[in-house]
């Protein structure tokens, strides 16, 4: 076999390309992944944290299936707090500020020092399917380097985040661009299409970085972390360290006047950009032109590391130019003198319709050619790294003969993102939220081991000790649940069960404590599961019942083939999307635009008729 052909490639080394490599080469496949630039493996050009509302949610799942992500940022993290903790349990979500070029160096050695795994530096200009097939009824795919080298593998990922043909917009100003003063990859595009695949652009942002001597904290609010961090990573036995903090300010009625005045320079507002922009991640322009009644927005100032200066100023992205940029943060407190070191801009780029995909993020039309990350409308490192695992994974599986591996929307907010995706489409980036879920309260982020690393060993990506590690943690669990269920202490004047009082709002385990002599010494997390899974115990048998129901509808498998318009009880509109979408379950069918619960029904009712046929 020739040292140019691998079972697995993958084209772009961000957070989709690096865990989906891992994956790949951890299952055993002879991988390689390419890059334009070696040093920017793992950037983080939007943002320099990882987690939040429901991205924390993911980055705890891709741990439990044996992912990198999280082990990387409790590495790398400087600041660590949970969000939401004065709302229900369900929505509590871990957000880490990260050392964002200690993040990117931990993940290359993670990547240099992988068995199976090659890192390339190079433009991909070319991609084509080959006729031959290779073992399994695969087509070979071959890539061509700007340097005319060709290599071929068994399956190919696209991971190419926001390269493809991309363009850089600051203010009248815009250039062919990838993030960072990185190249653009326009040929890549080209040969996308030219393979067949329709492309659509897409827009996002990401706000100015400044010098932090600059700014004055005196006159901005002072975000701390939590005093005792939790890590992201199940495997990660020291709590974070908390090493910095952030800052909170405001815009001001001058800078919405400021904004206002040059809103004619905006390329959003001039016409200059075509492609679609994310609604939850509006530029400072959209939110003073749709939230025009608001006195002031917020503005958090966050460090970007630890050995350098700059400042991240999360809630002001912005594509105006570069004077408006510098006066419109100069009315903003404590930033009245501030230095720009890094100029806000917008960025289009070419990503694909996810509806082309299957749950396993393979192109239908396509075999062995696997999409993740922002090329699938997707937008943040979090949804792209789920998804880079989910295809090197699905990608590793196609090429060892195995049974595909998909995640159900009641297993984890992974199923969830690539379930939306896949099946309902996106006209806009795609954000994950909790509100999505419909099952939020089963899929908490401290249930993520619970419910998937057991997935995870039985893939070969959690090691033994790991899931020994965590067996031990389910077994302190449950032993513990039952000691609260048949220990009764002094309350109020009688004797009471403690699983019975930790049920009641103002009680918890902490309070308990002083009436609790007979207690074990336990860790937190191990506390944290009994005491959610007793309180909530009613409203969790509740989605328990839903999921069962649910379920059925997911355990009938529609056929590639099915012949939706011979169905005549089938409104036109749900023959056509479901023509179109061509679901693999009832379920995925249930839930795309266009098809109601009297399509799902006459569908169960033809599916009936042709297993006794």
């Amino acid at each position: 076999m020739s040292q140019n052909h691998y079972d697995i490639i993958i084209i772009g080394a961000g957070h989709a390309g690096i865990e989906a490599a891992l994956a790949s080469a951890r299952l055993g496949c002879r991988t390689a992944i390419f890059t334009i630039n070696l040093d920017a493996l793992g950037n983080m050009p939007c943002n320099p944290s990882i987690g939040g509302s429901s991205k924390g949610h993911i980055v705890r799942e891709i741990d439990a299936l044996g992912g990198e992500m999280a082990l990387a940022a409790d590495e790398t993290a400087i600041q660590c707090r949970v969000l939401n903790l004065g709302k229900g349990p369900a929505v509590h979500s871990l957000r880490a500020q990260v050392d964002r070029r200690a993040y990117a160096d931990t993940m290359k050695f993670r990547l240099e020092n992988q068995a199976n795994l090659d890192l390339k530096q190079a433009e991909i200009v070319s991609i084509r399917r080959g006729d031959n097939l290779s073992p399994g009824d695969m087509h070979t795919w071959h890539i061509t380097t700007r340097t005319n080298t060709h290599y071929t593998c068994a399956c190919l990922i696209l991971a190419t985040g926001t390269f493809l043909r991309a363009r850089i917009h600051i203010g009248e100003h815009n250039h062919e661009g990838g993030p960072d003063g990185m190249p653009a990859s326009t040929e890549l595009s080209k040969a996308l299409e030219a393979l067949g695949i329709p492309l659509r652009r897409f827009k996002t942002g990401t706000p100015a970085r400044v010098n932090r001597r600059s700014i004055d904290f005196s006159l901005t609010q002072m975000q701390p972390g939590d005093i005792e961090a939790e890590p992201f990573s199940f495997a990660t036995e020291e709590s974070p360290r908390q090493l910095t903090a952030c800052y909170l300010t405001y815009t001001t009625e001058e800078t919405k006047r400021v904004i206002q005045a040059n809103l004619h320079r905006s390329p959003m507002y001039s016409g200059n950009i075509e492609g679609i922009g994310a609604r939850y991640c509006p530029s400072i322009e959209d939110k003073v032109v749709r939230f025009a009644e608001k006195e002031r927005h917020s503005l958090f100032i966050e460090p970007c590391g630890l050995r350098t200066n700059e400042m991240y100023l999360q809630g002001v992205s912005s594509s105006l130019p570069e004077e408006v940029q510098l006066a419109f943060l100069r009315t903003i407190p404590g930033l009245e003198n501030v230095e720009v070191m890094r100029l806000a801009y917008a960025i289009e780029y070419d990503c694909v319709d996810p509806l082309t995909l299957r749950a396993t993020l393979e192109f239908r039309d396509f075999p062995g050619l696997f999409g993740a990350g922002q090329l699938n409308g997707s937008s943040g490192y979090e949804e792209a790294a789920a998804q880079g695992l989910i295809a090197g994974i699905s990608a590793a599986h196609k090429v060892l003969g195995r049974p595909p591996f998909t995640l159900k929307r009641s297993e984890a907010y992974i199923g969830i993102l690539i379930d939306d995706l896949v099946t309902k489409g996106c006209d806009e980036p795609y954000r994950m939220m909790t509100s999505r879920a419909e099952y939020r309260l089963l899929l908490r982020h401290d249930t993520a081991d619970r419910r998937l690393m057991p997935c995870g060993y039985q893939l070969g990506l959690i090691s033994r000790a790991r899931y020994d590690a965590y067996l031990e943690k389910q077994r302190l669990i449950e032993a513990e649940k039952q000691r609260v269920a048949g220990t009764k202490i002094m309350w109020e004047g009688k004797k009471v069960p403690i699983a019975e009082l930790l049920r009641r709002p103002r009680l918890s385990y902490a309070v308990l404590e002083p009436h609790d002599s007979e207690r074990p010494e336990l860790p937190r997390d191990v506390i944290l599961n009994v005491e959610t899974d007793i309180k909530y115990e009613g409203y969790l048998k509740r989605q328990e019942a839903q999921v069962r129901e649910m379920n059925r509808l997911e355990d009938v498998t529609l056929p590639h083939d099915f012949d939706y318009n011979s169905i005549a009880a089938l409104r036109i509109e749900a023959r056509q999307k479901l023509s179109n979408a061509r679901p693999e379950t009832l379920g995925q069918a249930s839930r795309i635009s266009g098809v109601n619960p009297a399509d799902v029904q006459v569908l169960m009712i033809a599916l009936g008729r042709k297993c006794f046929t």
